[in-house]
């Protein structure tokens, strides 16, 4: 039975090849740029979505080196994406670090961000296609648009399910789905397994979501990286909440929309309103919703033999549900 550390030992030259184009990116003389750059992308990040483009490109036959550029655009966009969330949210933490917003402020963090759009725009346009240009295009766009329903139903007690869904499509399903079909489309592959693996990315996408959501109320925030219940704090209503806010009583439904809508919101509320997601079955039902998504992803692969690379996705997609909770 492999693990999440096997499937990184198999790919570890080809990450550090990754990482010596994001290294050499971020040259500038502006020293701005790689030190606030650096902050994020060397604190910790797994390399999750640059490991699912390099395992899609080997199942489907392609070892050659624009891998390397490509799972470096990858990483770039979604750098860059959580310098501005950063933002957005007035973090404080991002994976177990001061976040580069409470460090350098809010202008630096907007613009580095800019600063990593656009190399990751130009690695895209050197070691790319047309193909691989527009799936990759589309995915940050959707990440762009998903951000901004984020904000307009932040604090909303009334966000459907569906809703919370289309939200964590936009913004983190496509871009893991992105990460896919340009392994794929590396190899030249068949139209019907480049839009197999983007399936199965846009299903781990959502799972990976909903399971961090999840932790959010749950993990312990030194395995995490974040404040635990910070969404909450931060009026984001996940699908934990969602489930909860369906289940109780009309008089706890109160209770939750007064805490959600008050910014002077403290501890002990925050508390009262964890009690009621952990007495339902709200943790239970997301980690269920997961795994199904999970299970959905897999049946997409089943268009490809068995080989070693199907097996590191496969490993990939149980680890995504396995994370501690």
């Amino acid at each position: 039975m492999m693990n999440i550390q096997d499937v990184f030992n198999r790919y570890q030259a080809d990450l550090q090849k990754a990482e010596g184009y994001m290294a050499a990116a971020l040259r500038s003389d502006v020293s701005l740029i790689p030190q606030v750059s650096q902050h994020l992308i060397g604190s910790g990040g797994k390399r999750f979505r640059p490991l699912l483009l390099m395992a899609s490109a080997s199942l489907c036959g392609y070892e050659g080196e624009r891998r390397h550029p490509l799972a470096a655009v990858i990483e770039f966009i979604h750098t860059a994406t959580l310098l501005h969330d950063d933002v957005i949210d007035n973090a404080d933490m991002r994976r177990g670090r001061t976040a580069a917003n409470h460090v350098w402020g809010n202008a630096a963090s907007v613009l580095v961000g800019d600063f990593l759009y656009s190399e990751a725009f130009q690695l895209m346009a050197k070691y790319g296609n047309l193909e691989i240009i527009k799936v990759l295009a589309r995915a940050t766009n959707l990440m762009a648009e998903g951000e901004v329903f984020q904000l307009v139903k932040r604090g909303d007690p009334e966000i459907s399910e569906k809703e919370y869904l289309a939200i964590i499509e936009k913004k983190t399903s496509h871009l893991i789905s992105a990460a896919c079909a340009v392994g794929a489309l590396l190899a030249d592959a068949p139209e019907e397994k480049v839009a197999a693996l983007g399936r199965f990315g846009l299903n781990l996408g959502f799972a990976f979501q909903i399971v961090d959501d999840a932790l959010d109320y749950t993990a312990k925030e030194e395995e995490f990286g974040k404040v635990i219940g910070k969404d909450l704090d931060e009026g984001k209503m996940t699908l934990p909440l969602i489930r909860t806010l369906s289940r109780c009583s009309e008089e706890e439904r109160q209770r939750i929309r007064a805490v959600v809508t008050d910014p002077a919101r403290n501890e002990t509320s925050l508390l009262a309103v964890f009690e009621l997601i952990r007495r339902d079955d709200g943790i239970d039902y997301a980690m269920n919703m997961a795994r199904a998504y999970i299970d959905d992803g897999k049946r997409e692969l089943a268009i490809f033999s068995d080989q070693a690379p199907l097996q590191d996705l496969l490993t990939l997609a149980d680890y995504v549900v396995g994370r501690k909770i």
